[in-house]
């Protein structure tokens, strides 16, 4: 890392205006995050909290993802989440939908266009959807209203349409802010901003709920720092993770003569997928939770019962939650992969340009050969996926007076949320790199 680089953060005009409103927007952000939803009871929350347990967990689960926001049940409960599904529900279905693929194929700038709008289109009802599920889970799992007068009887319908609104424009607000850094600050970084923005706002927080909790000494704090510093090493070292496939390049005519083949190389990421699987596995796990809770005080016995089996079953407290949590992470990162690779079809790009992997005929066999390598070197990053998704639980059983007092939130940031941090700390860094270099400036910030 060069010194001298980070000097032109502030003295190059563009860089520094693109920095200070990204910073800009985040505070506002932290700032609309703190106004509540109207009526909410913000000292049931609290006092469910302080209890800890099963219930407890799953919601700090779920505010992860939301930020830090929905401990606050605020408008931005839901933080950019919907979004985010609606994103990965369109990907998948992708593949499956010959006319949506060809239109990608066919014009991939109008495609994207198409797919970005469709995606505010289907965030809007994916967020409907998580404002009601949310209030019924936080009402079950507490055992009182957490907004009073909520529900869709008589005299409530008003009301209800009034909360759910304002949830889901915060969400809307949330996506726009995250736009509004991608276009005019640090680009393509305003969702993942966003996110980073709510779990380091966490930290001191989780930091001062240890150091209040009895049973957890000074060692353990600094066992916990120890981790997280291991953790985060562990994160970078996987992140970075390449698979190197050689490939021929033709040579080009100079004049009369014809330049020699070039060698070059196809890198493979060991993570392809990111933190997708870890979310989408998330929102699988989460939806008989919330689908449970719109029958919770039904009156028909065998309906009651299956919302208690279904809430039982998915308790976050019990292995088998988090078995199952593990396995679907490592196998959507294997889906979302092939997904991903399939899409980008490298066999006919690397035909189209004369190129060739020795040994390998061109074409369909490139794809295959490829998608063979990538998914041999995926196997490491997906168990990895998997385990970095089940270490609040593994270290729960190692300590468990993480169970309570915010502990446990503390390894949510250090596992998921380290993740999260991690990678979008790399891409603000690549993406500012690449900035100086635009700017003409030959200094990097990064030692690649």
């Amino acid at each position: 890392m060069k010194r001298g680089a980070w000097r032109y953060l502030w003295t190059a005009p563009d860089i520094r205006r693109k920095l200070l409103i990204t910073l800009a927007i985040l505070i506002l952000y932290r700032f609309v995050a703190h106004i509540p939803v109207p009526g909410v009871d913000r000292d049931l929350i609290a006092q469910f909290m302080a209890q800890g347990g099963a219930g407890s967990t799953l919601v700090g689960l779920i505010d992860l993802i939301s930020g830090g926001t929905l401990l606050q049940f605020s408008v931005l409960a839901m933080g950019v989440y919907p979004y985010i599904t609606a994103q990965i529900i369109l990907q998948l279905l992708m593949p499956l939908i010959p006319a949506l693929q060809k239109r990608m194929e066919e014009d991939p700038r109008e495609g994207r266009k198409f797919m970005e709008r469709w995606t505010y289109y289907l965030a809007v009802p994916m967020a409907i959807l998580s404002a009601v599920g949310q209030i019924n889970i936080f009402s079950t799992l507490a055992g009182g209203a957490v907004i009073q007068g909520f529900g869709f009887g008589e005299g409530q319908l008003l009301r209800s349409a009034t909360i759910i609104i304002s949830m889901t424009a915060g969400t809307m607000f949330a996506i726009w802010l995250g736009e509004l850094i991608s276009e005019y600050g640090i680009r393509n970084q305003g969702l993942s901003l966003i996110i980073f923005a709510g779990i380091i706002s966490r930290i001191p927080g989780n930091f001062a709920s240890l150091l209040e909790n009895q049973a957890a000494g000074w060692v353990s704090v600094l066992a916990i720092v120890l981790i997280m510093i291991i953790t985060i090493f562990v994160i970078v070292y996987v992140q970075q993770g390449r698979r190197n496939v050689p490939v021929m390049y033709p040579g080009r005519r100079m004049g009369n003569r014809m330049s020699m083949p070039v060698k070059g190389t196809l890198p493979l990421m060991v993570n392809m997928s990111g933190m997708i699987p870890l979310i989408f596995a998330q929102a699988i796990l989460q939806l008989p939770s919330i689908l449970a809770s719109f029958f919770a005080n039904s009156t028909t016995p065998w309906v009651a019962s299956l919302s208690n089996t279904l809430t039982t079953f998915f308790n976050p407290a019990g292995p088998g939650y988090w078995t199952m949590y593990f396995i679907m992470v490592v196998g959507f990162a294997f889906f979302y992969t092939d997904v991903l690779f399939a899409q980008q079809n490298y066999g006919e790009n690397l035909k189209r340009v004369g190129a060739q992997i020795p040994g390998v005929n061109r074409g369909a066999p490139t794809q295959r050969y490829l998608t063979s390598v990538l998914r041999r070197i995926t196997l490491p990053g997906a168990v990895f996926l998997g385990v970095v998704a089940i270490l609040p639980f593994l270290m729960t059983l190692a300590m468990p007076f993480l169970a309570t007092g915010g502990g446990q939130g503390m390894f949510l940031v250090s596992a998921s949320g380290l993740l999260i941090m991690v990678g979008t700390i790399r891409e603000a860094f690549f993406n500012i790199d690449a900035e100086l270099k635009l700017h003409g400036y030959e200094e990097s910030l990064l030692v690649r």
